[in-house]
């Protein structure tokens, strides 16, 4: 007797789903309100919410402004063209990749697919994830969140641009050097290729604003989170060791993994760290976070990440202490 394919067997679900979440966590508090109502007048949760509803509040119109610049140019500007664009030498392409991250506003959920489907287009890897790194991080969106969440000061604004930047384009030819050695699956996942445009540009807003919203506000929970319930003492003991507070925004950054275009206004929350420890925060968080490496396991597979991504980390890490060190 033939047993059938391994793909038509139905395997029972082991695991809660998003609907059974949600359900169990209404179900907690129509049950619990008569306790919970209380607790809701307590000040420091009023404190939490202010800060929370703040982070949001401010975030949101980069967040927006920056899903439709990105599906305006993933319709309009296509693979083909960026094929033209690149240079033929990938030592050459990938700092050329770099800078043209700057053409590309968007969320890091985006630059993944679209980094894959470059890949697929026989673009050189080393060029394709250079662009990944920096499309997310250097944009004209991103830019200009910065300059608001930290007025009057502009060197910051740079300091991320250039911090950012190298640590695209190091890794890049990290990745060149790598070679054959740096294994990616290329079972990678066509996205948008049979929509029209007008199909692609609203596909692209519904998927970029639903990933960026949800990841915005759980790092806005734990934002105020930390702002509110961690005392004081303990973050400025933290926030005054040089070393300790560039690792623990660095930690932060990738377990967070905030959104590039509203990321800004939570780093500039961290008024006890050190500016470089900050600028670690924005450079680190766009670069490589958990909601990152998920996205790059499944899509070029996993002894891919687990060699790119400490890499990746650690470039990040570098690079803006060495750049905080010089501009901030």
């Amino acid at each position: 007797m033939t047993s059938p394919p391994q793909s038509e067997v139905t395997r029972p679900r082991s695991y809660l789903g998003q609907t059974e979440v949600v359900a169990l966590v209404v179900l907690a508090v129509l049950l619990g309100g008569r306790w919970l109502v209380p607790l809701l007048d307590h000040p420091s949760l009023a404190t939490w919410s202010t800060i929370f509803v703040a982070i949001v509040i401010q975030s949101t119109p980069f967040l927006v402004i920056g899903v439709i610049l990105s599906a305006v140019i993933s319709a309009l500007l296509s693979e083909k063209v960026l094929d033209r664009v690149v240079p033929k030498n990938p030592a050459l392409g990938v700092p050329v990749a770099g800078v043209a991250g700057i053409g590309l506003p968007g969320c890091e959920c985006a630059a993944v697919p679209i980094a894959g489907s470059l890949i697929r287009r026989g673009i050189a890897p080393a060029v394709a994830l250079t662009f990944l790194l920096a499309a997310p991080a250097i944009n004209p969106a991103v830019m200009v969140s910065t300059a608001v969440a930290f007025p009057g000061q502009p060197s910051m604004v740079v300091a991320r641009f250039v911090a950012s930047l190298l640590t695209a384009v190091l890794v890049g030819w990290w990745v060149l050097s790598r070679g054959a050695r740096l294994p990616i699956t290329k079972r990678l996942e066509a996205f948008g290729e049979d929509m029209s445009k007008r199909e692609k540009f609203v596909e692209t807003v519904r998927h970029d604003f639903l990933h960026a919203a949800g990841f915005l506000v759980i790092g806005a929970i734990l934002a105020a989170g930390i702002n509110t319930f961690v005392p004081r003492s303990i973050v400025e003991t933290v926030a005054g060791q040089a070393v300790l507070g560039v690792l623990t925004l660095a930690l932060f950054a990738f377990l967070v993994a905030l959104c590039s275009e509203s990321d800004a206004f939570v780093a500039a929350s961290f008024t006890a760290f050190s500016d470089t420890a900050k600028l670690v925060f924005l450079v680190v968080g766009p670069a490589m976070d958990v909601k990152l490496a998920a996205m790059e396991a499944g899509t070029f597979g996993g002894p891919f990440a687990r060699q790119f991504v400490p890499v990746v980390v650690a470039t990040a890490i570098l690079s803006a202490v060495g750049v905080g060190w010089w501009l901030l």
